[in-house]
């Protein structure tokens, strides 16, 4: 089956029952290249919120350096998500052997090279067997596991490495092949359990060769039994929920502008506590008006946006 296009879903029924089904919904989406999992569950909440449904959450982190099957839920929906994160899952991804990246993927720069070429298919395919079963994996520093009270990705980004004990996880299948043209790269299908991180296994698979190796593409196939194939696009999707909302509550396209993701990579930089570089905006304001003459102080205040057009805590996602 293909991806859902705008034309597969008729948003509002003359009614706008169908928009009700909203309070109690669990919607496949392919989350985007860049994207985080709470970039997509933001661009759903947008819509949810017009609609009055205050709950939406996701069933499943993806790195943004991935893409593939989200599974979002809203409304009454959220309660099934610990059921979807428990459920099996299926991958598909390349693997690049003898480049090695801090992240284990795409997301940063290449920071170790080894010998690779010495790997035959033979050993490619042995070395999965061995790594396909019950076996125990240690989690990546570039993660959102906690330590201490602080996420581990922050921890790696600030140069802080720390222990982190293996987990035991099941690999249920480990197909690999080297590409057809460039035989540094390995691609990759992967069914495992909950809490297995694909880019230890590839990390894992290519120290176990002697060399090392990074995620150059991976992509989420399944949760359960439902499948990418069938999800939909989430801008096509947010695009349509807004179109039905319009048809049914009235007013402009300009009223109903859809949130735009940042995505990891376009986030502003932090400092070593995790804070957006520069100065807070109480501060700033206060070294504004300590500089200014007090005309200009008085224009500068009668200037400042309003309250309204700040972030609203309401729009961060839910837990």
């Amino acid at each position: 089956m293909s991806k859902r296009s705008a034309e597969d879903i008729e948003l509002p029924a003359e009614t706008g029952s169908d928009l009700d089904v909203f309070n109690n919904a669990v919607l496949l989406v392919d989350k985007p290249l860049t994207w985080t999992s709470f970039d997509a569950c933001n661009a759903i909440k947008g819509a949810m919120k017009r609609l009055g449904v205050k709950k939406v959450g996701h069933a499943g982190t993806l790195d943004p350096a991935a893409t593939g099957l989200l599974i979002i839920c809203t409304g009454l929906g959220t309660k099934s998500i610990e059921g979807f994160m428990a459920a099996h899952k299926e991958y598909s991804g390349t693997l690049k052997l003898g480049e090695g990246t801090p992240s284990l993927d795409a997301e940063l720069e290449v920071n170790e090279r080894l010998p690779w070429e010495h790997i035959t298919d033979e050993q490619l395919v042995e070395a999965a067997k061995k790594l396909t079963g019950d076996i125990e994996q240690v989690p990546p520093m570039f993660s959102a596991l906690h330590h201490q009270g602080q996420r581990l990705h922050e921890l790696a980004r600030a140069g802080v490495t720390v222990e982190r004990p293996a987990r035991p996880v099941t690999i249920t299948r480990f197909d690999v092949h080297r590409d057809a043209s460039d035989r540094q790269l390995v691609h990759f299908y992967v069914g495992c359990t909950k809490g297995t991180y694909i880019r230890t296994l590839g990390h894992d698979l290519a120290t176990s060769l002697g060399t090392t190796g990074h995620l150059v593409a991976l992509r989420r196939e399944a949760i359960g039994e439902a499948r990418v194939d069938v999800a939909w696009d989430v801008q096509v999707l947010v695009d349509k929920l807004f179109a039905a909302i319009r048809e049914k509550q009235g007013g402009t396209e300009e009223d109903f502008k859809p949130w735009q993701p940042r995505g990891v990579y376009n986030k502003r930089p932090r400092n070593n506590k995790g804070r957006a570089r520069g100065k807070g905006k109480q501060q700033q304001q206060q070294q504004d008006t300590a500089d200014a003459p007090a005309a200009a102080g008085q224009l500068a205040a009668a200037e400042q946006p309003a309250a309204a057009e700040q972030p609203a805590a309401a729009e961060q996602p839910a837990a």
